[in-house]
This record gives structure tokens, sequence and C-alpha cells, in this order.
């Protein structure tokens, strides 16, 4: 299959060419079983992160963002470990490839619920993105007109398959995406930002449905519709397991830091343990907000934690410290 790059327009383009809608239909058909078995997953997926405080159930997206953007970057090829994106975000510089920290600021920002993926330009960032400095592989995708009739076009084929459930509808809406021109080849990570979002459609309190690193068999990828669609919903299906396997760690860490501390008096070394299982980094100013302590209160817990080897700090600098539950 081309890329959009490769294609000439005569008549047709190559997105009306080489996309028939009706093929993603029957492959849709012929995964009924799996498609349950994935939408099942994703339910009690859902449903363990809307059973969280507000607090945890941002920090849960939060987490799992970090991982996803992790696996996307990976497998695009400019690697950043998930810790330093958390640094990035919170303004602790990990002194990393700076493109790729922005796209992967963008990519946190959005898999968190920022952004209308109806709006593909905003969605894009695109507004800012226009003026200066874009990154020579973003600086490819097309521009001002030319853009806008790529959106009109991927609107055109996508309502196409608007009646696939959205699990498997994102598989599609790649292969369009690509077709259409919407970003660089290169750069998987919006087209796989956008399609986590719209997988999401009817979830309570997930933002986005997460691949993760069985995204990288299916970000990019080929083959018939059937064959894409079954590798796609795969790798959606062991991803949300992963995903409940994190939040599983999470709360199994939570109980072991509780049953540690028991012997600390009052409520404080409480409050710091849910703090820190709520957030996948903070910092001391950030405890203290989040637990109602004072800062060196935060700072004495957190010392303590990590002698119990419950507790990680990551910067290894004196100033703006950065925390993690450990293990």
């Amino acid at each position: 299959m081309p890329s959009a790059s490769d294609t000439e327009y005569h008549g047709k383009s190559a997105a009306h060419q080489f996309f028939d809608a009706s093929e993603w239909f029957s492959a849709q058909a012929g995964l009924t079983a799996d498609l349950a078995r994935a939408a099942f997953a994703l339910g009690r997926l859902d449903g363990a992160v809307a059973a969280l405080e507000p607090e945890a159930q941002a920090g849960a997206n939060r987490r799992l963002a970090l991982i996803e953007v992790e696996a996307m970057l990976w497998a695009q090829g400019t690697p950043l470990r998930r810790e330093d994106i958390g640094r990035d975000l919170m303004e602790a510089r990990a002194g990393a490839d700076l493109e790729a920290m922005r796209l992967a600021r963008w990519g946190i920002r959005r898999l968190e619920g920022q952004g209308d993926p109806r709006d593909l330009r905003g969605f894009l960032g695109l507004h800012r993105a226009e003026v200066s400095g874009l990154d020579e592989l973003l600086a490819t995708r097309p521009t001002g007109r030319d853009f806008d009739a790529a959106v009109g076009e991927f609107r055109e084929l996508a309502a196409q398959v608007a009646g696939l459930a959205p699990l498997v509808r994102a598989a599609a809406l790649r292969v369009l995406w690509r077709l259409c021109g919407l970003s660089a080849p290169e750069v998987l990570a919006e087209p796989a930002t956008w399609t986590a979002r719209d997988m999401a459609e009817g979830c309570e309190a997930l933002c986005f449905v997460p691949l993760g690193r069985h995204g990288r068999g299916v970000w990019v990828d080929g083959g018939s519709p059937a064959e894409r669609m079954a590798r796609h919903l795969a790798a959606v299906t062991a991803a949300i397991m992963d995903a409940r396997h994190e939040l599983a760690r999470v709360a199994e860490w939570q109980a072991r830091a509780l049953e540690a501390m028991a012997g600390v008096k009052g409520e404080n070394a409480g409050r710091v343990i849910r703090a820190l299982a709520a957030h996948p980094l903070l910092s001391a100013a950030m405890l203290e907000d989040s637990a109602g302590i004072s800062r060196d209160t935060a700072e004495r817990m957190l010392s303590r934690m990590k002698a119990l080897g419950l507790a990680r700090e990551i910067t290894g600098g004196r100033r703006f410290r950065l925390w993690m539950a450990a293990g």
C-alpha cells in the first residue's frame, strides 16, 4: 500500500482507490468473539479506574499515558523513558531530545483528555506549530489549504467506517490517516494518540484505550483488513491486561506501604502513601498540597519511606527532587 507521499492524484486519490470500507465491516464480522473479549476487558479496566477517588483517577490516566507515550516514541525511533517524560512535564528537565520531548508533552496532554479530536488542526496543535521551529519530520505534512483538503478527505472516508465498533475502528482509521497524509510517515505518535482517544468512546473514566508495548506490532503494520484488525484486537486485549496489572501493582504497593508504616503515629503516613499511589511522580511541594501536611513533614516522610524501600527519588539532585512509589 503506497504512502500518501507517493500518491499522484488522477481522478480519485490514493485514499479513495485503496480504501474499501466494506472489507473492514467484513473483518469485524469475522472477529465477533475477539471483539467481545476485548470489550469485556476494557469494561473491567474502565470500571477499575472509575472506582478510584478523583485524584487517583487522574493519576491512573497519567500513569497509563506515560507508559503509552514511552512505547510510541520507542516505536517511532525517538526513545524517551517515562520518568524523563514525567520530569519534563513537571519542569525538572531531563536534557533529552527536545523535539521528542515536545511530542511527548503533546501526547500526554492529549491522552489525558485535552483537545477535541473532531478539530484535527487544533488537536495536532498546528495553530501554534505553524509559526516556526517545526521539526523536519513534522514539517513534511501538508499545510494550509492542502492540510484542510486532507482533513476533508479523511473525514469523508472515516464516515464510511463510523459504524464499526470503536475498538476495531482504530485499525481502519490508522490506515486512512496515513493514506490521507495527515502526519509525516515517520511520525506514528500522532495517529496512535488520536485513535487511542477515539477507541475510548463510551468509557466512563478512561480518556484513552492503551496499547502500550503491544502497539509496536500494529501502529505501523500491513496485510489485509482482517489481518490488521485481528492483530489490533490481540494487542488491545493484551495491553488492557497490562494496564490492569499496573493498577493492581500500585494497589499492592499501597497495602504494603500502609503495613510497613503502621507504627507511625497519626494520619500523615497514610496521606503520604495515598498521594504516592495516586501520582506517578510528585515533588515534596506537591505532596505538601496533596496530603495536607507541612513541607518538613513531607520531606521526613519521604526520607523514611526511602529508607524502607517504599519510595524512590529519581532526579538525583538537591533541588526540585521528584519521588515515586518504589517496587
